[in-house]
């Protein structure tokens, strides 16, 4: 009796303590206005069709009292390509939305933009519209628009028990170009067939999809032909600013063997945020054609930049910068790299022992646990290889197989090798590039203070006598892609 007594009391003074407290108003007053998180909302280049990423709005309430919004609508009306979403719902308008004292509203916003006749970017336009008390405020939209030529994946194939989803982009005996007019987005694979070739013009600009990439098949021809003027650009195809620099936003530029005459050429090309920027594998056999490498940037690829499989490579005048594994990963095959800056500075925490260049003559199958050798040749002249490895140059070799390298005339960071005379000639260890930003990829030389300055051998400058920038190099050419410009 007692404890239900002591409930009746204490359910009592809760309904006293209800009934004396004082409901919170919502003020009408016309002079109290919101606030928001930004006054324009701005949408990096849409690719019509696609929709693009979700954007976020604070709606602040920052008065003492609750504040109702009469109305919250998109100008545009049904017409308009955004669309809001407001406690889980999505639609144009919102209406008698309470804002309590000192809170938010938080919204989403998305937009989605119709195809046009437009080559060029365009402008998409509308405003949000708040009306509270009488007061009338407005948030503007604005999003790029872009048309685009979508290649989308309509046939799969099972490799090594991984499903390819893939277009074919050139088919048997035929020469497919990609032209600068609109971009490329890729759903899947953009596949090239034996004996098909696809042609990569100056200015196009190819954006893959997560998953997806170009995939040249045994004896298909990828042949991409930039001008200093207008590389070609191959990226991922989330183009808002937080994904400038995010690696692994697609997969890679899978080449397999070719045929004789058909080399895979890749000159003045852009090929960034990727998981693998360049493999060439000999997958069905040996390849009887080259990859041949010209005035080419690879940057930030989550796994590797240059990939390659019992390949001969030939790469002039580039840059492989911050991969999460290694910049160049070299298995058999011959190779001769020229005037390249191969710098890694990768800060990803799942990759501390990533090395800018790694070459192999052996591997291990996996299943039997058998090993392979396959004889291994490299020339690396007038190149910088570094970054934050003790040894940014690694070798995996056995004796079962022949394996030579030479470095001529290069800066490079090893410990294992800076006092061998085998396989370096006229080369600095362990010293100090003096990039311009490593962070962003700029590999220019920044300072004369710089010993890569002016001591590059002079034959292999006349070879090149041009620099990535186009600047002369000829007389006293400096280690590395660039020439040092003071000032």
């Amino acid at each position: 009796m007692k404890k239900r007594y002591l409930l009746l009391i204490f359910s009592a003074f809760l309904i006293i303590s209800n009934a004396c407290r004082k409901e919170k108003q919502i003020n009408l007053d016309s002079n109290l206005k919101l606030s928001f998180s930004a006054d324009t909302i701005l949408f990096d280049t849409v690719f019509t069709s696609l929709g693009s990423a979700t954007h976020h709005l604070m709606i602040y309430n920052p008065h003492g009292d609750d504040l109702k919004i009469s109305s919250i609508r998109l100008v545009g009306g049904e017409a308009s390509p955004y669309r809001i979403n407001l406690d889980g719902e999505n639609a144009v308008e919102f209406y008698d939305k309470i804002i309590p004292a000192n809170d938010s509203l938080f919204s989403f916003l998305r937009v989605t933009i119709n195809p046009s006749d437009f080559n060029t970017p365009f402008v998409v336009e509308d405003e949000l519209e708040f009306v509270t008390n009488g007061n009338t405020q407005t948030v503007k939209l604005l999003a790029w628009g872009q048309n685009a030529n979508y290649i989308v994946a309509d046939k799969k194939i099972i490799l090594g028990g991984e499903e390819y989803p893939y277009h074919i982009v050139a088919d048997s005996l035929q020469t497919t170009v990609w032209t600068k007019e609109r971009p490329y987005v890729i759903y899947g694979w953009a596949l090239i067939n034996s004996y098909g070739t696809l042609r990569i013009e100056e200015g196009t600009r190819v954006y893959c999809h997560q998953g997806g990439g170009i995939f040249s098949w045994s004896d298909g021809q990828l042949i991409i032909e930039g001008t200093a003027e207008e590389p070609v650009v191959i990226q991922g195809d989330r183009l808002e600013a937080y994904y400038q620099n995010t690696p692994g936003q697609w997969e890679q530029i899978l080449m397999m063997d070719g045929r004789a005459g058909a080399d895979h050429r890749v000159s003045h090309a852009i090929i960034r945020n990727g998981t693998i920027g360049l493999n060439c594998q000999s997958s069905l056999k040996v390849t009887e054609c080259a990859l041949r490498i010209d005035n080419t940037i690879i940057e930030n690829q989550s796994g590797y930049g240059l990939f390659s499989i019992l390949y001969p490579v030939e790469a002039k005048n580039f840059t492989i910068a911050n991969c999460g594994t290694s910049n160049v990963w070299a298995f058999g095959g011959d190779y001769r790299f020229v005037h390249g800056t191969i710098a890694n500075y990768w800060n990803g925490n799942e990759h501390k022992s990533n090395v800018a260049m790694k070459a192999l003559n052996y591997a291990i199958d996996g299943q039997t646990n058998e090993l392979f050798y396959y004889p291994f040749n490299m020339e690396v002249d007038n190149c910088i290889i570094y970054g934050e490895q003790k040894d940014e140059f690694v070798t995996q070799f056995g004796p079962d197989a022949d394996s030579t390298f030479l470095f001529d005339h290069c800066l490079v960071k090893t410990e294992k090798y800076a006092n061998a005379t085998a396989g370096f000639s006229h080369c600095l260890f362990n010293s100090e590039p003096y990039f311009v930003d490593i962070l962003r990829n700029d590999l220019h030389i920044d300072s004369i203070a710089s010993p890569a300055i002016g001591i590059g051998n002079p034959l292999f400058g006349n070879e090149l006598p041009y620099d990535l920038d186009g600047v002369s190099r000829v007389g006293a050419p400096d280690l590395g892609a660039y020439q040092f410009i003071p000032n």
